[in-house]
């Protein structure tokens, strides 16, 4: 199951907090939750989503919460509760106990910020970011030995958090040094070892929004463009980061909440479900790498701030909480339909030169390739990180959100449209500079006037490798997909 994030595309930093967050298994979830007082005082709840129907439990201690204590729902039922008291943060565990609550107190962590992370996987560990000035210290708050841990100080500051893995080793962090924000990743079995995971170019600023442990597609969010947009990519790919343009809402907020479970190895199928604000309302929105387009669909009353679980069944549940039912469930059938087959290619010998591949929706590689996070065996850190930037044509979006403007016809006989018609590209917001960033993935540079009239990235072709670089085998990434292992066809 892939649990909720909630993340706003159009943020600096990942700094909002869910209003609900589900448990690592989709059994709990946990929120705080406003008395009926003339003070609107807090309290924590915990939802149960595993029965036949949800039901809230009132986790109400002596005096009321302040709302910014933060809650993690563990897989057993307890809650972990963090409040700040003075310079530190009190770290306990709250169950349902009879009529009222149990609390078990863990210990101290003295930070000035202690964000929790998303639920480790197997849930039963709650991990928490110390992030100062210049370092960030990674906590075990549960599941440790005795009491807080600290695992590992990373130089930078350091936000979000998504998990790589199904076994809770790889945590990918985006960390602000000298100015850059890159997402790291942290090998949690060799002692915290850090390597970087996302580098598009050198002065660009990458973030890593979500990731499918089953399938290998990674949402992105970068500026390479030369302002931000939402991308996707590949663990492990030799390919590109894309950028499509039906992830580039001409007004509103886009945020990615939740990924397809199961889609192994096809990250090209694998959907990606979005929380969409807009003048006309909330939006529930549907997109596919392998489609050219976002879908839109009615969302829920009272639904929470965008969380949401995907289940193995292939059903979205989106929570919400309205004045009539404060604890409800949605479950929605999506309709995803067949996925465009990708067209075969010849493998490179040693020596070859690669040339461009055509994937259906996709523009073609100008000779730039996306290196997988290790190129040899060895520790984190070793190899190379994500590079590259192309983004993708842009599509009618389907919905209540349509864009007005005249269908243009591609003119580039390289590129097989298809049946829906391209949509000129629209310039960057008021203010946003007209070229893109540069550095390790060469020059790139918006061009509103391509030939088949789409926003995409061109660069000076450098040479790429005759073989695909992939994450060794010990690190339990290295996950080979459908065109983004084979190599890229020669010319």
């Amino acid at each position: 199951m892939t649990i909720c994030a909630t993340e706003d595309a159009t943020a600096p930093a990942r700094s909002h907090r869910a209003a609900l967050t589900i448990a690592a298994d989709g059994s709990y979830a946990a929120r705080l939750a406003r008395h009926d007082d003339a003070a609107g005082s807090w309290f924590p709840e915990r939802w149960t989503l595993s029965g036949p129907e949800p039901y809230a439990v009132p986790l109400q201690g002596t005096q009321p919460e302040e709302p910014d204590s933060a809650l993690l729902p563990l897989t057993d039922g307890r809650v972990l509760i963090t409040r700040r008291v003075a310079d530190r943060f009190a770290v306990s565990l709250l169950y349902p106990a009879g009529p009222g609550t149990g609390e078990l107190l863990l210990g101290a962590v003295p930070a000035p910020e202690l964000p929790l992370l998303p639920p480790a996987p197997g849930g039963t560990l709650g991990y928490a970011l110390a992030p100062e000035a210049r370092t960030t210290t990674l906590w075990l708050l549960h599941g440790g030995a005795d009491g807080p841990e600290r695992v590992t100080r990373i130089p930078g500051r350091c936000t979000g958090g998504v998990w790589l893995d199904r076994s809770g080793r790889l945590l990918a962090l985006d960390r602000e040094l000298d100015g850059r924000t890159k997402t790291v990743v942290v090998d949690l079995e060799r002692g915290g070892e850090t390597g970087l995971l996302l580098q598009i170019t050198d002065e660009s600023n990458d973030r890593l929004l979500l990731a499918d442990p089953d399938s290998g597609l990674l949402l992105v969010r970068s500026d390479a463009p030369g302002y931000d947009r939402l991308g996707w990519g590949v663990l492990g790919s030799s390919r590109p980061v894309r950028f499509p343009e039906c992830l580039r809402p001409a007004e509103g907020t886009l945020t990615p909440f939740a990924m397809q479970p199961g889609q192994m190895l096809a990250p090209e199928s694998c959907a990606v479900a979005f929380r969409r604000e807009a003048a006309n309302g909330t939006w529930l929105g549907i997109w596919r790498p392998s489609e050219r387009q976002l879908r839109h669909f009615p969302a829920p009353e009272g639904w929470l701030a965008g969380a949401g679980l995907w289940t193995a069944g292939g059903a979205l549940l989106l929570p919400y909480a309205t004045e009539a039912e404060p604890c409800g469930v949605a479950r929605m059938a999506v309709p995803l339909g067949p996925v465009e087959p990708v067209r075969p290619v010849r493998s490179v010998g040693r020596g070859e030169t690669a040339g461009p591949v055509e994937m259906p929706g996709l523009t073609e590689t100008a000779g730039m390739t996306m290196p997988g996070l290790m190129e040899t065996p060895g520790p984190v850190g070793q190899g190379q990180p994500l590079g590259s930037v192309e983004p993708v044509g842009s599509v009618e979006p389907v919905g209540p959100v349509r864009p007005a403007e005249a269908p243009v016809q591609p003119t580039d006989a390289r590129v097989r449209p298809t049946d829906a018609p391209v949509q000129p590209v629209q310039g960057p917001p008021s203010g946003a500079p007209s070229g893109a960033r540069s550095g390790s993935g060469g020059g790139i540079v918006l061009d509103a006037g391509d030939a088949d009239n789409r926003s995409t990235a061109s660069a000076q072709p450098q040479p790429t490798g005759a073989e695909p670089r992939h994450v060794p085998a010990h690190l339990g990434m290295c996950r080979p997909v459908p065109l983004q292992q084979a190599p890229q066809a020669a010319r």
